[in-house]
């Protein structure tokens, strides 16, 4: 059994920053990638930002420069800072882990970017 804990998610100004986490625990082999997704009232889910095991990061164009991801191997842990937050960055946040066999989710956390 796989759990990803997530946390950091709050309240903030426009301008203002954020940094989440998520650690895995488990019976976890062969992890592939680790990644943010997010999901607005009324939208679809969508990727927010991915690292592979090797380091290669993918990011949605809405957020490059912005967000940053990265990942503590060693602890299965991946962070997404997200700096400059907007308006429209308000959503549920989930982890998400992928393997050979499967991919699991965090039980998600909310970012509100409210004035």
């Amino acid at each position: 059994q796989v759990q990803l804990v997530e946390s950091g998610g709050g309240l903030v100004q426009p301008g203002g920053s954020l940094r989440l986490s998520c650690a895995a625990s488990g019976s976890i082999f062969s992890i592939h990638a680790m990644g943010w997704y997010r999901q607005a009232p009324g939208k679809q889910r969508e990727l927010v930002a991915g690292i592979t095991s090797g380091g290669r990061q993918t990011y949605a164009d809405s957020v490059k420069g912005r967000f940053t991801i990265s990942r503590n191997n060693a602890e299965s842990t991946v962070y997404l800072q997200m700096n400059s937050l907007k308006l429209e960055d308000t959503a549920v946040y989930y982890c998400n882990l992928v393997t050979r066999e499967t991919q699991y989710w965090g039980q998600g956390t909310q970012v509100t970017v409210s004035s």
